[in-house]
């Protein structure tokens, strides 16, 4: 590939850098979108994870406080047990809304993860045969593009691909914040 043959330069990649935010194309790919082409939906994504996350954390949020409120009775508990009634509810909250947010969003993640990378010298493994690397040579003009070939080629699953590091990733939050709480009892029973 003549991608790989070349000898870039040190400031080759300030050089390609300035080329795509002005829109230009740079000597390798003629594949490149311009930023000003990646802003929307990356502004899209960004803003609908927040939107989404606020939403759902308030809520649950919401219902822990109030279960929490309905099964402690009004006895006078040690500063360290009413620190981790106050703090647990809110990492439990923060965990289920970004979990949320992250499973509704992926789709459109997937979409601008596949434009960033589109026309970089990117190789991927095949994790399908598991012994060789295959790269990446997509042609989408744009967002909708993108859309429409992802839901054409590889149908409705296609928007899911890589989503079993989502599922790795917040199994270990969960391991993490389990061990957390069970180490934060610990330390209450040798308090108290």
């Amino acid at each position: 590939s003549e991608i790989i043959r070349d000898n870039p330069g040190i400031l080759d990649c300030v050089k390609e850098g300035i080329g795509r935010v002005i829109g230009m194309g740079v000597p390798h790919s003629k594949r490149l979108l311009p930023l000003m082409a990646l802003t929307f939906p990356t502004v899209l994504h960004g803003v609908l994870h927040y939107i989404i996350s606020s939403i759902i954390q308030k809520f649950v949020l919401l219902v822990l406080k109030r279960e929490n409120s309905q099964s402690l009775p009004t006895e006078s508990s040690n500063s360290v047990q009413s620190m981790l009634d106050a703090y647990f509810p809110e990492l439990i909250a923060s965990f289920a809304a970004n979990l949320c947010a992250d499973v509704m969003i992926y789709p459109l993640e997937t979409v601008l993860h596949r434009l960033h990378i589109q026309g970089t010298r990117t190789i991927i493994d095949n994790t399908d045969l598991g012994y060789e690397v295959l790269p990446i040579n997509t042609q989408y003009e744009g967002m909708r593009d993108c859309i429409n070939t992802i839901k054409q080629e590889e149908g409705m699953l296609g928007f899911y691909k890589g989503f079993g590091a989502v599922v790795v990733q917040y199994t270990l939050h969960v391991a993490v914040l389990q061990l957390t709480k069970i180490i934060y009892s610990m330390l209450l029973q040798n308090v108290a």
